[in-house]
């Protein structure tokens, strides 16, 4: 096991990192007096910078502090961030993130026109600004004055060395504005076997004669305002001292070690309860325990950050203990000693408890994907001057991690339709008595073994009579086909369909939404689309949490066994005789429904005689209905899922493959196209019987 590169591990946190600075300042967009956004930008900015010089990453250390000073005006209040200084800050995210995942794609230039337009932006308004500060300031005290400066008193977190910052570095800063006579407070040092090596449990006191404002110490400690506080009053008038050392540590009931500075400095940096330090404040003995108490409690919730691929391997691992579980039960059914029972009985039940653990840790929230598309309907709002509102709901609903992965293209092709074709120019919307700004809904909510997500707009919905022209120009049907709607609206799935009257970057091609449904179908999920004219579209993507390991319906055509996801299985019904008799007809009637059905023998070619008590598994898709004529229904199965060879590749009809406790393989039944072919057969007799 080889440790991470530690370049990789910073990549991984500068990522975290950019979502941060890209969430904060899209919401500074909508609330631009927040200033608590403006402090989360800048501590995720600071850290990108102090981490990447740390790491060798130079360019990227010079261009974040280039990018820190441009916006220092936004973090003093002097000017509001406007649309268009948020997207050239957007722009300088971008660049510093090419930087660190792909250098060699960035050009100096590049960073040069983005910091041109940044400082064109927060300095258009210098001059008007400049005067009013010199206006509203307060007058310095000359040189030789008595100035008095101020008294401070510092108390941070305990937790802020794990956080990588280091009170010292601060009090040195803070010694850069003038002489700075620095006391440590040591009433909430405990005893050394009660110490956490990590945690800082010292408090300072300060004294700091200089001529300076509030907001010059302000800035000090600017980037761990959340993680302390501070105690500030003016100092009496008095005589400002001789200028000191970087700074000194007194106590005023220790006035001896004045004269030696560097070892209380270290002292300060790693500090022991001395005896005498001890003496001097008998108050520490009450406050210790509460402080320990709350670090525990914070060691209750800490997180490990694992590689992906750790976890596949585990996901692989559990997989084959399943199977090799399968196998051991099936051994122990065919025999008689019920100790080997027993056995069989306690290993399924650790297994399956291990299987769910297993799938809980890769379980991921899609808030982590949601999150991603603000900056895309930001974009897109715009570059086509459509203000669009962006809401969206269920972000806690976990799912695989793979299947976020999976999702994230489709969900792209999906916004994208919505904004480009769904919602109308601000003009139209008028026209039609809608509010000025369009809206974008993606909601992700649990629905027994799977998760719906739905991408929602407020636009003039589908244009049922333009799709069917598309489809009729492009020969797709005949022109005076009798259609619903739904099957009109399917046509949009169609590659090459698209119904843009004009080809731009955004669209006209026809090679998004047959992606869309490519990839949510190669993921065992379906895809709904619901319209309402003049009040928007709907689309509804049906997807499995998982796509490790699922529970099927265990089936037997013929000599061949097969899995059936049952998520898909409606209900099992028995093929009665009157069923058998209307072999031309291929339907079911289905407490008063006709439900086409299939006959899995012969599709399967399957050799031999019929069972005589044949079965039927309704499955569905949507609303679509379809049954599944089998010789017999096995059971349940948990199914560890295989893919298919590359080989295998365009048979259509299994979506992969499992291994069963004997051994053998059985496939699995892609229900999607198993739907699909009921309908083109239904098709297909219609037609013979209308001719």
């Amino acid at each position: 096991m080889s440790a991470m590169d530690p370049t990789e591990v910073f990549r991984q946190e500068a990522s975290e990192l950019f979502e941060v600075l890209e969430g904060a300042l899209l919401d500074l967009g909508q609330r631009p007096d927040d200033r608590e956004l403006v402090d989360s930008a800048f501590r995720a900015l600071h850290t990108i910078k102090g981490s990447g010089a740390m790491f060798g990453f130079d360019k990227v250390a010079s261009f974040t502090h280039e990018f820190e000073t441009a916006f220092d005006r936004v973090r003093k209040g002097e000017i509001k961030p406007t649309q268009e200084l948020i997207s050239v800050a957007l722009a300088a995210k971008d660049y510093i993130r090419a930087l660190i995942e792909d250098p060699q794609s960035t050009d100096d230039i590049i960073g040069e026109a983005i910091l041109d337009d940044l400082k064109r932006f927060v300095s258009a308004d210098q001059p008007v600004v400049a005067v009013a500060e010199i206006a509203e300031a307060p007058p310095l005290a000359p040189a030789g004055s008595k100035q008095a400066g101020w008294h401070l008193y510092l108390e941070f977190e305990t937790h802020i060395l794990r956080n990588g910052s280091n009170p010292l570095d601060l009090l040195e800063d803070l010694c850069k504005l003038g002489p700075c006579f620095v006391v440590p407070v040591t009433d909430g040092v405990p005893f050394l076997d009660e110490m956490e090596p990590e945690d800082c449990y010292l408090k300072w006191d300060v004294k700091l004669h200089a001529a300076c404002d509030k907001d010059a110490i302000d800035d000090v400690f600017m980037f761990v305002q959340d993680e302390m506080k501070l105690t500030l009053s003016p100092l009496e008038h008095v005589e400002a001292p001789a200028p000191a050392p970087l700074f000194q540590l007194l106590d005023e009931e220790l006035a001896p070690v004045v004269d030696m500075p560097a070892p209380l400095v270290e002292a300060a940096a790693a500090p022991v309860a001395e005896q005498p330090v001890a003496k001097a404040e008998p108050k520490s003995e009450s406050k210790p325990e509460p402080k320990l108490e709350a670090k525990r409690d914070d060691r209750g919730i800490a997180t490990v950050r694992v590689q992906a691929e750790r976890l596949d391997e585990l996901m692989d691992r559990v997989g084959e203990l399943v199977i090799a579980q399968a196998r051991l039960t099936q051994l122990a059914a065919s025999g008689s000693d019920l100790s080997i029972k027993m056995i069989a009985e306690e290993i399924e039940r650790l297994a399956s408890s291990l299987r769910d653990t297993t799938m809980g840790a890769r379980m991921v929230p899609i808030g982590s994907l949601f999150g991603r598309f603000r900056r895309l309907v930001h974009d897109l709002s715009r570059d086509l001057s459509k203000p669009v509102e962006f809401v969206t709901t269920g972000e806690d609903t976990e799912l695989d991690k793979t299947m976020i992965e999976c999702l994230a293209d489709p969900l792209v092709h999906l916004i994208r339709n919505a904004i480009d074709h769904g919602i109308e120019d601000t003009a139209t919307r008028a026209a039609n008595g809608k509010t000025e700004q369009g809206r974008i809904e993606l909601a992700a909510v649990h629905s027994g073994a799977q998760v719906l997500v739905t991408v929602k707009d407020n636009g003039g919905g589908l244009n049922t009579a333009r799709i069917r022209a598309k489809a009729e120009e492009q020969g797709l049907i005949a022109a005076g086909a009798v259609l619903t709607d739904h099957e009109i609206h399917q046509f949009l799935f169609h590659p090459g369909f698209s119904t843009a009257q004009t080809i731009s970057a955004l669209s006209g091609r026809g090679v998004g939404m047959d992606v869309v449904k490519r990839t949510i179908e190669n993921m065992r999920g379906t895809i709904d689309l619901s319209t309402r004219p003049g009040q928007g579209t709907t689309v509804t993507l049906r997807l499995p949490l998982t796509l490790a390991i699922i529970e099927g319906l265990l089936i037997r055509v013929g000599e061949g066994r097969y899995i059936i996801p049952l998520s898909a299985v409606e209900e099992c019904i028995e093929l009665t005789a009157e069923d058998e008799r209307s072999r031309g007809r291929n339907f079911l009637n289905v407490r008063g429904n006709l439900v086409p059905f299939l006959r899995l023998r012969e599709i399967m070619t399957a050799s031999g005689t019929p069972d005589r008590h044949q079965k039927t598994i309704i499955i569905s898709t949507g609303e679509t209905h379809v049954g599944l004529v089998a010789d017999q229904i096995i059971g349940n199965h948990q199914t560890v899922i295989k893919s298919l060879s590359k080989l295998h590749s365009d048979v259509t009809m299994f979506s992969g493959a499992t291994i069963l406790g004997d051994g053998t393989a059985a496939l699995i039944l892609d229900v999607a196209q198993l739907v699909a072919l009921a309908q083109s057969k239904v098709e297909k007799q219609h037609i013979s019987e209308a001719a």
